[in-house]
């Protein structure tokens, strides 16, 4: 008996590592993009992360794993952002993202990229909560309207009206048209 709780055990912990290593970057990049803080945005990913080693050890019915650790991280970023220490202990609004530079940029190119990025992340932080979690899901991560609302518990028309408001808050804060 022993024996097949060790096989269980290990197969589990195989379907974590492959779980973690599938989808921490997005789940990391989406925290990163909701709280503005990479050091919180890797705290609340671990934190996602360990409840996925819960739910796999709950051994309930088979998820599509992908979606639910989103969710899970939303809901987290969420958390966080409501907790009275997040409000008091916010000190920086730069979001940082190396990741996806290019090398074959002059510095000149370089500097005005820079630049243009963290326009776009102003604008996005001063986003109302919702309109952040509606636009980084639906905009940034690709789903679908009928997704980010089964994800965030709203109706259809809820999450269109917060996208809308998103995107013009963009606009006009980029100097676009409205």
């Amino acid at each position: 008996m022993q024996a097949v709780g060790k096989h269980a055990l290990a197969n589990e912990q195989a379907d974590y590592e492959q779980l973690y290593y599938a989808h921490r970057a997005r789940v990391l990049r989406l925290c990163h993009l909701l709280l503005g803080d990479p050091d919180e945005a890797q705290e609340v990913s671990q934190e996602v992360f360990l409840k996925l080693h819960r739910a796999l050890l709950a051994d309930g019915a088979p998820i599509n794993w992908g979606p639910w650790l989103k969710t899970v991280a939303v809901n987290a970023c969420r958390d966080r952002r409501r907790s009275r220490w997040w409000r008091w202990g916010r000190t920086s609004d730069a979001y940082v993202d190396n990741e996806h530079a290019s090398s074959f940029l002059t510095p000149e190119q370089s500097a005005l990229s820079q630049e243009t990025r963290q326009r776009i992340w102003r604008a996005f932080n001063s986003l109302p909560g919702r309109q952040k979690e509606v636009f980084a899901l639906r905009h940034l991560e690709g789903w679908s309207t009928e997704e980010v609302a089964g994800a965030l518990q709203l109706s259809s028309g809820t999450v269109k009206r917060h996208l809308f408001r998103a995107v013009q808050h963009m606009r006009a804060a980029l100097g676009g048209a409205k």
